[in-house]
């Protein structure tokens, strides 16, 4: 069995969503069946890339892990691309044998069986300025995949009104999951440093809209990451 990764990296600060700020290794496979007009992992995504990704094997991808982690058990996060398309089942075996967590963050699009083996699933709906179509029968399935064990959360990134639009109707059909909402960076370069001022007017304009909503149920959050380290890949 093999497996396609696009890179291993860490412990760095999980930059995002529930497990914002905590120390984690991240896993990101390649290869996704999106193509989001803002991506900002297209290394992980379009196949122009594939030979850039390794061809691995689960075990040499968790001596990786401990490798990196120094075999201090902490949280391990899959992420892609689409890191649904492939059997992370081993690799998630290996590591809760030995006491690390595992969170998983994919759009929703894809159900996989080890998705009830985690610790956490992030599913991220991609709102219409992302340019894709989220079929909510396949986001349904992911839901029973991930079963009464795995915490499952939601997650909404927005660039502008018809997304915060859709992050109201999205959560209204789904009031039992939490909900994290995050500004969207359109400046994916890694060369281009990001604009905090930018940056920070972007959040300060979903904070004010969700409270001009009268909108308390979601947690509106920064993506950390993009405000410390900017656009670079590994962090």
């Amino acid at each position: 069995m093999s497996l396609r990764i696009c890179e291993i990296f860490g412990p760095t600060i999980q930059g995002e969503g529930v497990l914002i700020g905590e120390p984690t290794v991240f896993v990101r496979t390649g290869g996704c069946d999106y193509r989001c007009s803002w991506c900002d992992s297209l290394h992980a995504v379009d196949s122009a890339y594939r030979h850039d990704w390794e061809v691995m094997t689960p075990t040499e991808v968790w001596d990786e892990i401990v490798h990196l982690s120094d075999h201090r058990p902490l949280t391990v996060s899959l992420s892609g691309g689409n890191p649904a398309i492939q059997n992370l089942a081993p690799v998630i075996e290996m590591g809760q044998a030995a006491g690390y967590r595992f969170a998983c963050e994919t759009q929703g699009s894809i159900p996989a069986a080890w998705f009830g083996r985690l610790d956490t699933l992030v599913l991220s709906p991609k709102p219409p300025s992302s340019g894709e179509r989220v079929v909510w029968e396949r986001f349904e399935d992911c839901l029973k995949a991930a079963g009464p064990h795995t915490q499952v959360v939601m997650k909404i990134v927005v660039f502008d009104e018809d997304d915060f639009a859709f992050a109201r109707a999205t959560a209204a059909s789904y009031p039992d999951l939490p909900l994290y909402l995050q500004p969207g960076n359109r400046e994916v370069d890694p060369a281009i440093p990001v604009n905090l001022d930018v940056a920070a007017k972007r959040l300060e304009w979903l904070v004010q809209q969700t409270l001009a909503a009268k909108w308390f149920r979601p947690r509106v959050l920064p993506q950390l990451h993009v405000m410390i380290w900017g656009n670079k890949r590994g962090v």
